[in-house]
């Protein structure tokens, strides 16, 4: 077993220095800024947390191995970067070893879930989504599956879930459910003593940490509902259709693995009369993915909440299956799903978007060195679309920086507001000239970080700058704003490189 441990740890620590792209800004603005402002007083809090619908018991854990590294004086940008990741790719890799003892330690399960290539991609991120997966699993296994087992220990994890995500609820509502039915308890004494005093107990100590760090007495998860599902606020960033997890969603972040699942969501269903673990996880994998289905707004991240339990079903349907198999055909199987996972984990955690983390890694240098050479403090301004990069927890010094922010509209009319991000894209120059200095010259951004499509439309702007870096990203577009390379240009210090002051009116 110690065996089996090791390399799902060499696993997950290979996966965080394998991964080098950016993924989803929540893993940099929702995690590492926050624990970095807790810790050494600067870096940028988002709208949700001005609102308190975030909790700040994730970041705060983040922030402790920052206090460490600060009191052992190793808070060097490598390690407040490196050090959160390697903490949560070990948390994933224990989550595996769950998933391993919940599969009864069948060899396709400690296959499916080493090589999944989603997972593989997002278990050493920061961001709350992982967190919330290894979570999910260590419950899951933890879970009274045989009727002979009374163990309410998962509910302390299914709890804590629900508070800081709440999203949590649709997945844990049908195994619940299910836990309730098959208890041994009478229903009273397992609610009141069990579900009841385990809520109230976490949410008294999540509620005081909300409320210390918030600075206000608020409970998260109701503010969250209120955002997110009363009002629809995350619908600004994005809409999608109904079917999207269906169609698109489930089918990516599965990947090859979506057709063993498919057959084994097929065979459950046509024997759905029986009590089996299957059933209760494939109910609890439709739940979720209908409740968010009904949300406008949809992401692939969403959907690692109900990964350990697709793969659970996975791996126990190809068990079934190779028992009436002879080893060439489960040998290629098992090389097909490999390959076809080491693909995408490779491109997508190696290639596709790697600018934004090596920008902000020359940025960081930049910073160190620069007010030694100038005499002055740099100025960094991010003319990209919000939050396309990390921000002060990867360059750790307290420069000035700014970029262009999108927050949705807390007070106005949807249909009439127009955040700061927009109005840029809609006529950039006449942006600039609005919101940039123009006399003296020195009080513009000493660097600008862009992406390439937007080089022709500031052109005369960057005239009193020079290139001085080029980042390759991408060789697909993620939007029409994004770029293949991302452009890092310095101003020039010559008091007589005039030529956009020249242009001004």
């Amino acid at each position: 077993m110690k065996k089996v441990l090791f390399f799902l740890i060499i696993v997950r620590i290979f996966s965080v220095y394998l991964v080098q792209t950016f993924f989803s800004p929540d893993e940099y603005w929702q995690s590492l800024e926050v624990a970095h402002k807790i810790i050494y007083g600067y870096g940028h809090l988002t709208w949700e947390w001005s609102q308190g619908i975030r909790s700040y018991l994730h970041p705060v854990i983040i922030s402790i191995l920052y206090k460490i590294l600060a009191v052992l004086k190793f808070d060097s940008v490598d390690f407040l970067v490196y050090l959160p990741r390697i903490f949560q790719a070990l948390l994933s890799a224990y989550a595996d070893y769950r998933f391993y003892n919940w599969c009864n330690k069948k060899k396709w399960s400690l296959f499916i879930v080493a090589t999944s290539w989603f997972w593989f991609y997002t278990g050493g991120r920061t961001i709350i989504n992982s967190f919330e997966a290894s979570l999910t699993t260590i419950a899951l296994s933890y879970f009274p599956w045989r009727s002979k087992d009374e163990n309410t220990r998962f509910l302390w994890i299914v709890m804590f879930l629900t508070y800081i995500r709440p999203t949590s609820a649709l997945t844990w509502a049908p195994i619940c459910i299910y836990h309730l039915k098959k208890s041994q308890f009478s229903l009273k004494d397992l609610i009141i003593k069990r579900y009841i005093l385990i809520g109230l107990i976490l949410s008294t100590f999540l509620v005081a940490i909300d409320t210390f760090f918030h600075g206000s007495f608020v409970i998260t998860p109701l503010r969250f509902f209120k955002f997110n599902v009363l009002n629809s606020v995350g619908s600004f960033y994005g809409q999608h259709p109904f079917h999207w997890y269906l169609s698109s969603g489930l089918p990516a972040v599965l990947g090859i693995n979506i057709i063993p699942f498919s057959f084994a969501a097929l065979n459950i269903l046509k024997n759905f009369n029986e009590n089996s673990v299957d059933k209760v996880l494939l109910s609890s994998i439709g739940v979720t993915l209908l409740g968010y289905s009904l949300l406008s707004h949809k992401e692939f991240r969403f959907l690692l909440q109900i990964l350990p339990l697709c793969l659970f079903i996975t791996a126990n349907y190809l068990s079934k299956w190779s028992r009436t198999k002879s080893k060439f055909y489960i040998w290629i199987v098992a090389t097909v799903i490999f390959v076809a996972n080491v693909i995408p984990a490779g491109y997508l955690g190696f290639v596709h978007q790697q600018g934004p983390l090596k920008v902000v890694n020359r940025l960081a240098k930049i910073a160190e060195k620069y007010e030694l050479e100038q005499g002055k403090p740099p100025y960094f301004f991010f003319m990209m679309p919000c939050h396309s990069t990390p921000y002060y927890s990867h360059i750790h010094v307290n420069v000035t920086m700014r970029f262009l922010t999108c927050e949705p509209p807390l007070q106005n009319d949807n249909k009439k507001y127009i955040d700061e991000s927009e109005k840029f894209y809609e006529a950039p120059m006449k942006w600039i000239r609005t919101h940039l200095p123009v006399h003296p010259i020195t009080a513009l951004p000493t660097h600008i970080v862009l992406y390439d499509t937007l080089l022709p439309k500031v052109n005369d702007f960057l005239s009193i700058y020079k290139p001085i870096d080029l980042f390759f990203n991408s060789d697909h577009l993620v939007s029409s704003r994004s770029g293949r390379n991302i452009l890092l240009y310095e101003r020039v210090h010559h008091e007589d490189k005039t030529g956009y002051l020249e242009s001004m009116p």
